[in-house]
């Protein structure tokens, strides 16, 4: 009898079991980045590894990068694992660039409180501009999305036409959002027997139980975040620049290798981030006049159209549509400040010291080239000359008497090499 009974509880608890559920969680918090986009690809891989029976990704997100977004919404919208977007805790907000992710959920959820939508594209300015062109673009990007999971499209393609924010209340409503749920428990709650289309399969949402797998960032993802950061990747693009010029011109110092490591780094960050050609352009042109002031003095003139470039490159860098509104303000103040700072210090420095390299070469023998000197005696091709008060043994091709003028064209260890002064 007693067998029978651990049997039958043994049988309960694996039905129970059975009838539960494995949901793999990953939040996205802040400004979507390349690092973001790594980390909810790894909440699927492991999704994929444990045999989940759903994603959740929560949202709280000002918007992002457009690459990183794009990624992030092909992998929900190719998931063979049923994905649930939801927009958590109270007070968050899914804006620009999260409203895209949060549609191309399965199911897309939201928090009492929060909000979705202002997903206008901007280019940076002061103020901030919009682009037609990239309107129309990213539009048609948030239509088709919407379209794809049966969203109200005209809804969707307003956050970006008219930069259209809704409430929680509001976006449940009018169809964008599938459930209203004040917590991850009240969701699942809700969404128990709940039936999905994934990839033309109808499954039917079995939650009674779950049990949450929270996924935390891998080191990729950390680093991937801080270097596509667009402020980030500037500052390491313009220390990058200066740092190696400096680096070359007093080598010894391992200025050139800090310089390249930034390059490197910054353009590390750049693979990420949309970037405009022709600031690019300017930026380039900054470094060659730079390199020209250097090579032909120009008493700071090509130093200053140096600057002027460099800044205005560094303005009109980064083309991303969708980061917040307030990034592109920020952005442009920071940048112009920076850039305009740094080029100036750097411009300076690195032509003073070009200046005094060119002082130093002509320390010693060089410094006695072009100088005019008296002959005190001379034969057979030598002899002395005064030359700035100093006494010197000198050679000459010429045939040289005592008074004659002569110029100093070398000079070879204690002997200057003298011809006779051509008078103007």
């Amino acid at each position: 009898m007693r067998l029978i009974i651990v049997s039958l509880l043994t049988l309960i608890c694996l039905t129970s079991m059975a009838n539960g559920a494995t949901i793999v969680r990953v939040d996205i918090k802040g400004e979507i980045n390349q690092g973001t986009a790594i980390l909810v690809n790894s909440a699927f891989k492991k999704a994929e590894e444990v045999g989940a029976d759903a994603i959740l990704i929560v949202i709280d997100t000002p918007g992002g990068l457009l690459s990183a977004t794009k990624e992030i919404v092909s992998n929900i919208l190719n998931s063979d694992i049923p994905v649930i977007t939801y927009v958590y805790p109270s007070g968050a907000f899914s804006a620009s660039a999260g409203s895209f992710v949060l549609i191309a959920g399965h199911v897309a959820a939201m928090a009492n409180g929060t909000s979705v939508g202002a997903a206008t594209p901007f280019v940076a300015g002061f103020p901030p501009k919009v682009e037609n062109k990239t309107v129309n673009y990213i539009a048609s990007y948030a239509k088709s999305i919407a379209e794809m999971r049966h969203r109200p499209a005209d809804i969707v393609e307003r956050f970006v036409t008219e930069g259209l924010s809704l409430s929680a209340e509001e976006a449940y409503e009018k169809g964008v959002v599938d459930v209203l749920a004040d917590s991850p428990h009240q969701l699942f709650e809700k969404l128990n027997g709940r039936i999905v289309t994934v990839k033309g399969k109808k499954l039917k949402l079995d939650f009674s139980t779950v049990e949450v797998v929270k996924v935390r960032k891998p080191l990729q993802s950390n680093i991937y975040e801080i270097l596509s950061n667009p402020m980030v990747a500037f500052v390491l693009l313009i220390l990058g620049i200066y740092c190696l010029i400096f680096g070359l011109m007093t080598p010894g110092f391992g200025m050139e290798v800090f310089g390249a490591i930034c390059l490197i780094l910054a353009l590390f960050g750049f693979g990420a981030i949309g970037i405009n050609t022709f600031a690019v352009i300017l930026i380039l042109l900054g470094i060659l006049l730079l390199v020209l002031e250097l090579l032909t003095p120009t008493f700071g003139v090509l130093g200053i159209a140096s600057i002027i470039c460099m800044t205005l490159g560094c303005i009109m860098l980064f083309k991303e549509p969708l980061m917040p509104r307030e990034f592109y303000r920020d952005f442009v103040m920071f940048v112009g400040g920076v850039s305009l700072g740094t080029a100036t210090i750097m411009t300076f420095v690195i032509v003073k010291v070009a200046q005094l390299k060119r002082m130093k070469k002509k320390v010693g023998g060089e410094a006695m080239i072009g100088e005019v000197g008296e002959v005190i005696e001379f034969k057979d091709g030598k002899g002395l000359v005064k030359v700035r008060g100093e006494i010197w043994k000198c050679k000459s091709e010429e045939e040289l008497e005592k008074g004659d003028e002569v110029v100093v064209v070398g000079r070879e260890g204690l002997t200057l090499f003298v011809r006779k002064r051509t008078e103007h």
